[in-house]
């Protein structure tokens, strides 16, 4: 007898195991079959910009992903350009739901094949970058400009040494080709009509504005003085179609990927505060907000400090529903998504600070501000080495760094390579300059191209919490400058122009900010305090100066030619 029900008692639970997984199957098809039962021409808009009505539940996940390539803009795997990477650490480069592996020697072979899929090589005897097609003026916002003025400085017509030495050796003989990336709807930016040249081919004009950035990358700086690219690629950010988004992993706040339908990506910040909002006192400065107006203003004050170290930030509006959760195939993106009781929508994602209902994302009722940095090479293509800062905080509530105890620190660290030789030193006090102005104490590591070794500049990743407060200067910020007492004679010049009235600093940033959609960017004691931080600045060299002989403070990072020019119009 116990035999018998034993045996009915596995055939009952072999049953349920079976109606089980015939559940989970027709649970996956069903909406494919509702969508194949529906046709294509049920889809239609009900005038609402939300996915959904207030009153109306969610649709499901298998719903969200039953769309067509063609709908959702979400390309396939073959059309898909290689996320590319904007990350302080090499091992958090890839989305929750990145499509990108660790690169390895198949995928790097693949990541150069994409890329030659964008070009026929030309002439190597008309070599001709592309971020030297022209220097255009920055247009005046209204009447008189002073950034005009400014760039018209001979500080600002300092060449740099030859341009040849680039990230990537590409000429403007080579064509794109849009048919390489096997996408028939290819989108060409600007003109619907596309210029080509006699073979049948676009010409070098056609490249998507990302990649001319790319290209344009060479041993000392991102990009070239008013290289009319730039301008081009912010509007990009500013106008592209989004086609997928994902979430960035590492880093403690919310950040997204989104991919445009030129198959650019750039990284969004979204709006956690108000321009009036500080950072609370009580704040430690590791769990402060990452500000997305405090990226968009570091890159046009990088830009101003002549420094062109900043990836392009543009500000944009983005509408949560078509934009985000339409387009999304995170799958723990889209579960965060509700509508708060205001009917606004709101989302929060996943990460180590602030994710949370509580802390949520909410539009009004759906368009909500946030910050796009435009993406650098992917590490495939473009190797990048990511350094730990000499003077790393120690994020840590009570521990102090060393550097905040010993006042020799720095002889120590030019003892230390890459320290010891270079401009690399110099480099960390322009960054340490720029950082100060900002108010930014999150500075824990910076990266370099590998490709350039040691005798290349910083890049100037990750200034989401510059900007937080107004009313104090954190002097600690500026320990590096103290105590190593250094300075390129090109920057200090550039921070004393910068402080005359002619070229007041905050009023050239304001009107820097004046070009981006979201303007105005900074709120006026922002501003102000940016031109009583670059006096304090000043100060400090002038005091280092004064004790230790201008030689041996100023470093002269200029030709001799150079440096009589600007001093005759000084």
């Amino acid at each position: 007898m116990k035999k018998i029900l034993f045996r009915k008692f596995r055939v009952l639970i072999l049953m349920v195991f079976l109606i089980a997984c015939t559940m989970h199957i027709m649970i996956d098809l069903l909406p494919k079959l509702e969508k194949r039962a529906a046709g294509p021409g049920t889809a239609g808009n009900n005038g609402c910009s939300c996915s959904n009505r207030p009153s109306e539940e969610p649709q499901s996940w298998g719903k969200q992903r039953a769309r067509t390539g063609a709908e959702s803009g979400w390309p396939n795997k073959h059309t898909l350009r290689i996320l590319q990477d904007f990350s302080n650490e090499p091992s958090s480069n890839l989305s929750s739901h990145s499509l990108e592996k660790n690169t390895g020697p198949a995928d790097k072979t693949e990541a150069f094949k994409r890329l030659e899929h964008y070009s026929q090589h030309g002439n190597n005897d008309n070599k001709q970058f592309i971020q030297d097609m022209n220097t255009n003026k920055i247009e005046p916002v209204m009447g008189y400009s002073k950034l005009n003025a400014l760039f018209e400085h001979s500080l600002y017509k300092i060449q740099v040494p030859a341009e040849e030495d680039t990230l990537f050796n590409v000429n403007t003989d080579i064509r794109f080709n849009p048919k390489a990336a096997e996408n028939p709807e290819w989108k060409n930016e600007g003109n619907d009509e596309e210029e080509y040249v006699p073979t049948g081919e676009p010409s070098a004009d056609s490249y998507p504005n990302w990649l001319k950035f790319h290209i344009g990358i060479n041993r000392y700086e991102l990009y070239s003085r008013h290289n009319p690219v730039i301008d081009s690629l912010l509007k990009d950010l500013v106008s592209q179609k989004i086609t997928s988004v994902a979430m960035k992993s590492g880093g403690t706040q919310l950040k997204l990927i989104m991919t445009f339908q030129n198959y650019g990506q750039a990284l969004f910040k979204p709006m956690k505060q108000t321009r009036e909002q500080e950072t609370p006192p009580d704040f430690f400065y590791f769990s402060d907000f990452e500000r997305h107006n405090a990226e968009i203003a570091a890159f046009h004050l990088d830009r101003i400090l002549d420094f062109r170290r900043v990836p392009p930030v543009a500000g944009r509006l983005v509408n949560m529903t078509k934009e985000i959760k339409d387009v999304t195939r995170d799958k723990k993106l889209w579960r965060t998504f509700f509508i708060s009781p205001a009917n606004n929508i709101c989302f929060y994602g996943e990460c180590s600070y602030y994710c949370s209902t509580e802390h949520a994302l909410c539009g009004k009722p759906d368009q909500i501000e946030g910050s796009l940095a435009a993406f650098l090479p992917d590490l495939a293509l473009a190797k990048r080495k990511t350094w730990r800062n000499p003077w790393r905080r120690s994020y840590h509530k009570r521990k102090k760094a060393e550097w905040e105890v010993d006042p020799d620190y720095c002889e120590e660290v030019k003892q230390t390579p890459p320290y010891d030789i270079g401009t690399r030193l110099l480099d960390v006090m322009d960054m340490t300059i720029f950082d100060f102005l900002m108010g930014n104490m999150d500075r824990h590591h910076y990266e370099t191209f590998e490709k350039f070794g040691n005798e290349t500049f910083i890049i100037h990743l990750d200034n989401g919490r510059g900007f937080g407060k107004h009313s104090h200067d954190e002097m600690s910020i500026l320990v590096p400058l103290s105590q190593c007492c250094r300075v390129k004679r090109s920057t200090h010049l550039r921070l004393q122009l910068l402080a005359k009235e002619e070229y007041k600093l905050s009023e050239l940033v304001e009107e820097s900010l004046l070009r981006d959609k979201l303007m105005p960017i900074l709120i006026k004691p922002h501003l102000e305090a940016m031109d009583r931080r670059l006096r304090v600045v000043l100060k400090v060299l002038s005091d280092c100066i004064e004790r230790d002989g201008y030689n041996n403070v100023v470093e002269n990072d200029l030709d001799s030619a150079t440096a009589n020019t600007i001093t005759s119009t000084r």
